[in-house]
């Protein structure tokens, strides 16, 4: 298994913060080629390897988080375009850049290769006791959203139903710094921090996810207010900190964290948000009441419960993923 972790459905957070929204890139893309094509040797060519200097200037300026920085690996020229690959956190990114180096773009369509079909939608399989398992990054934009979506859910099912965060990183060794996630260290650490808090105190992890989420999380790229927002919070519902924190960055830790690596690849799941009922993923809405539905769909037997309405409305980009 290639030690990288892909995002599937949404390829904006490539370096940690948006670059390029894909859809929009591969438009401009299409209109660079059309420009190309009826303005030959109208654009002033840049040599391959001053263009991949150039592109790693921007991108460790502008797009990786804040004390790491991405390397350039190779410049290749094909189809008209500088295809860069560069390495940031251990993964390995392809980026392209028109061969004038002005216009940067994240991914391309290869429009003679057989489009991939989707897969048909799996039918639900029913168990007295749904199992539900939310696969997320814990600083993915989208994964918090999804837990914000998930939590009346819970409130509603949460007795009758078994509910689990799981992260997706990977792991290239047993020790704290062996750990990949998609975010950075950072987010590794905070994985980490969670699932101890879930194991120590589950009445607690969603009241912490929470606040966590609505306060601290916007504050994700600065670790010291990152620090001072979660000691705030945690002393506020009674979590002892220093605790969680020898949980989570010792071997117990790890272990948790392991385990979640496991089930992430059991399901093949490698985008964040992924949910998965009783070993299905869930393809539908990503709304309290589409969540609803699809756990409900699970049962043997529905609950009364289940005859509560939640709310269909999606939150805004709810399609997108890390």
């Amino acid at each position: 298994m290639q030690n990288t972790i892909k995002p599937e459905k949404d390829k904006t957070n490539l370096f940690g913060t948006a670059t390029v929204a894909i859809i929009t890139g591969i438009v401009i893309l299409l209109v660079v080629f059309l420009f190309i094509s009826i303005n030959p040797g109208t654009t002033t060519i840049v040599p391959a390897a001053t263009c991949g200097e150039k592109v790693m200037t921007y991108i460790n300026g502008n797009l990786v988080q804040q004390g790491t920085s991405a390397s350039l690996i190779s410049v290749n020229e094909t189809r008209g375009l500088y295809a860069i690959q560069s390495r940031y956190q251990s993964q390995t990114i392809t980026i392209y850049a028109t061969r004038d180096c002005t216009l940067l773009f994240t991914n391309s369509i290869d429009m003679n290769a057989a489009p991939e079909k989707a897969a048909p939608a799996q039918p639900p399989k029913k168990t007295s006791r749904p199992d539900v398992e939310l696969f997320v990054m814990s600083f993915c934009p989208y994964g918090t959203q999804a837990e914000t979506v998930i939590r009346p859910v819970l409130d509603l099912l949460g007795t009758t139903a078994d509910f689990h965060v799981r992260y997706i990183t990977m792991s290239n060794g047993s020790t704290l710094n062996d750990i990949v996630s998609l975010h950075g260290p950072l987010e590794a650490k905070e994985d980490l921090r969670q699932l101890c808090i879930m194991k120590a105190d589950p009445s607690k992890f969603w009241d912490y996810l929470k606040v966590f989420n609505d306060r601290c999380y916007p504050s994700w790229q600065n670790a010291s207010v990152l620090d001072t927002c979660r000691k705030n919070i945690t002393a506020s519902l009674g979590i002892d900190l220093q605790s969680t924190e020898s949980c989570a960055f010792s071997g117990n830790g790890i272990s948790l964290l392991k385990a979640d690596e496991q089930e992430s690849a059991t399901y093949g799941v490698t985008g964040s948000p992924t949910l998965v009922i009783n070993g299905v993923e869930y393809t539908g809405p990503r709304t309290p009441e589409g969540y609803k539905e699809a756990i409900c769909n699970s049962y043997n037997t529905q609950p009364a419960s289940c005859n509560t309405t939640l709310s269909a409305v999606a939150a805004t980009n709810a399609a997108g993923g890390c």
